[in-house]
């Protein structure tokens, strides 16, 4: 156990079947000051929990969730106030393994449930009740583009302690989209090529009803408040960049939503490595020295590329993968393995000299 100051509060969890990292075992845990101090001791605790016939794993992050919507309307027409649905969202987090969640308000130009000022109230109420929650519960500003009433409230929401994130929705374009053209094949929403269906077609009331409803309004009224909104199409980019700007400025994790396809353009940014006789001659050298060391290569692939992409293109035999051995190459996480240097030094080391003194590929003398 590691060194506590004198005022640690320790707990012990006993007998628990632990979530190990090379599987679980049953285990006792201790705990001081919210960190994990020890697995596997003995030693007394403040406070004890029998954990027989239980299991001890890592809590999970809920990056997006709209179950709280449930508890500020249970159904249509029936509102409940923030601070109880609040308290109530949080003791279910809890009760099922959550540590941290992502509420995902949306922020619309709708009136009701999703509109700005029911976001805002929702959000005061979340910041007041605080002290009172088990989990950490944060936010994911889920941004309807066009609702520029919404962006003051996103940079203040940005300022908190505990930072949001922020999703860039346009439900307005997928309402508004022609009647011919299928969701997932719709231009992209700013483009000059997206089509938007003529407010007379008397099918769009249709469409609108389940959020109509929603917002607690006539089909008729929130194809009037939609034709309004449509019109600021124009100024949409502009507040776009505006509300990312803001994000980035306090490193906000942000993310789109709903987003029409993607079009990829252009060729491929390397050729692909030939999988060549003489190349595969060179790759049964380099398996018979790595034998000869006490160990085996195996053949696989893997996507990306690299300079023996070019080399391999060129009619040059190719082989790549024999430098050090790691993980989580251009990440934070990148690291190497010490042990495998000297006998991946010896292998390069064998082909080397093999290839220097000009011993036919495949000869195993």
């Amino acid at each position: 156990m590691k060194d506590l100051p004198a005022s640690a509060m320790t707990t012990a969890i006993r007998g628990a079947t632990v979530l190990m990292e090379d599987g679980p075992a049953e285990a006792d845990l201790v705990i001081a000051d919210g960190l994990i101090a020890a697995i596997g001791t003995a030693e007394p605790a403040e406070r004890e929990i029998d954990g027989r016939g239980l299991v001890l794993a890592p809590a999970m992050v809920d990056l997006h969730g709209d179950a709280f919507e449930r508890q500020v309307m249970p159904r249509p027409g029936v509102a409940f106030p923030a601070d109880p649905a609040i308290l109530d969202t949080d003791r279910q987090l809890a009760a099922n393994g959550i540590a941290t969640a992502y509420h995902a308000v949306t922020l619309s130009w709708e009136p009701g449930l999703r509109s700005v000022e029911g976001a805002a109230a929702f959000l005061a109420a979340l910041e007041a009740a605080r002290s009172r929650l088990t989990v950490e519960n944060r936010v994911q500003l889920r941004w309807e583009t066009f609702a520029f009433e919404a962006v003051p409230v996103i940079e203040q929401a940005l300022t908190a302690d505990l930072l949001p994130a922020i999703a860039f929705n346009d439900h307005t374009s997928i309402m508004l989209r022609d009647f011919g053209t299928p969701l997932q094949e719709r231009a992209f929403e700013h483009g000059p090529d997206f089509r938007a269906a003529h407010f007379d077609d008397p099918r769009l009331a249709g469409r609108v009803e389940g959020s109509a409803r929603r917002a607690g309004i006539s089909a008729d009224e929130y194809l009037y408040r939609l034709r309004q909104i449509w019109d600021r199409r124009d100024e949409v980019e502009p507040m776009i960049r505006r509300v990312a700007a803001a994000g980035r400025s306090v490193r906000a994790p942000m993310l789109s939503h709903d987003d029409a396809q993607v079009h990829v353009t252009g060729e491929t940014e390397k050729p692909c490595l030939a999988r060549t006789p003489a190349t595969l001659a060179m790759a049964e050298e380099a398996r018979r020295i790595a034998r000869g060391l006490g160990h085996d290569l195996a053949e696989t692939s893997s996507g990306g590329g690299s300079d023996g992409n070019f080399t391999s293109a060129a009619g040059v035999p190719t082989l790549d993968g024999l430098g050090a051995v790691g993980n989580h190459w251009h990440s934070p996480g990148e690291h190497v393995l010490v042990a495998p240097l000297a006998r991946r030094a010896a292998l390069l080391r064998g082909l080397i000299l093999g290839f220097a003194a000009r011993r036919p590929l495949g000869d195993t003398e």
